[in-house]
């Protein structure tokens, strides 16, 4: 992944209005949308936003810029700064609106319950919440435990089901390298959405004819008939006894 400049919007803003770079190219720079450039250059973006001179700033050479004005494809590079390494990395809880906050606690109580490989930072970072709070949900010490639900948090809307899966296969990859051994139960949670749709589906045996499997429909069991019994054929139930029959049938048509 490419690193962004600081004050990404802002930089595009001075970049759009201080060059003749292309809105491609701005907007492969800064981490924005080529239309959403366009937009800045026509006022219905950014409106207000002061320009950010990346020169100034220690973002972008001179030079850089003057070979993106004469080469339509070449792409800006944003210039080394020591003092901002790793600035991307420190990033702060993740942001959960107000009205989803609610549910946080059940989707703890879901990822406890069939995640329990995952750590409790894992789920902090995954959720945005605090290891007090998964740490008293385990311990079922929680103020509300008796009225929580385990609900799925990409149900909930509080990560992306990729995200998700990430985690858990980071989990799978960690106990495997640690030679831990897993349950059939264990390794069916650790598998991703994408690898649970590519498998095929198992065999499944009707329901009406479950317990009946070692069952022979085949004429092979035709042999195992005795010798000495009786075939009975179809017709033999609807046979009628002899004699009687058709008279009794004239005696009722008489009256």
């Amino acid at each position: 992944m490419m690193a962004k400049p600081l004050m990404a919007k802002a930089t595009a803003v001075w970049l759009v209005d201080n060059t003749t770079i292309s809105f491609k190219q701005i907007a492969d720079f800064v981490g924005m949308h080529e239309l959403e450039v366009q937009g800045i250059a026509d006022g219905d973006v950014a409106a207000g936003v002061k320009g950010f001179d990346p020169i100034a700033n220690n973002q972008l050479t001179q030079e850089e810029i003057d070979s993106a004005q004469g080469n339509p494809l070449h792409k800006l590079k944003l210039k080394f700064n020591p003092s901002a390494a790793g600035e991307e990395k420190r990033r702060g809880p993740r942001y959960t609106p107000l009205s989803k906050r609610q549910d946080r606690p059940n989707s703890i109580l879901w990822l406890v319950k069939f995640h329990p490989e995952l750590s409790d930072g894992q789920i902090a970072k995954l959720v945005g919440t605090t290891k007090p709070t998964i740490q008293s949900i385990r311990e079922r010490t929680h103020w509300n435990i008796a009225n929580m639900q385990p609900i799925d948090p990409v149900a909930l809307g509080l990560c992306k089901q990729s995200e998700l899966d990430a985690v858990v296969q980071k989990a799978a990859a960690k106990k495997a390298a640690e030679g831990g051994v897993m349950s059939d139960d264990e390794r069916r949670r650790l598998v991703s959405t994408e690898q649970s749709l590519e498998m095929d589906a198992a065999p499944k045996i009707p329901t009406a004819i479950e317990g009946l499997e070692t069952f022979s429909l085949s004429e092979d069991s035709d042999e195992e008939q005795k010798d000495d019994e009786p075939i009975i054929d179809a017709d033999s139930f609807f046979n009628l006894p002899k004699g009687g029959g058709e008279e009794d049938e004239e005696d009722d048509l008489r009256n």
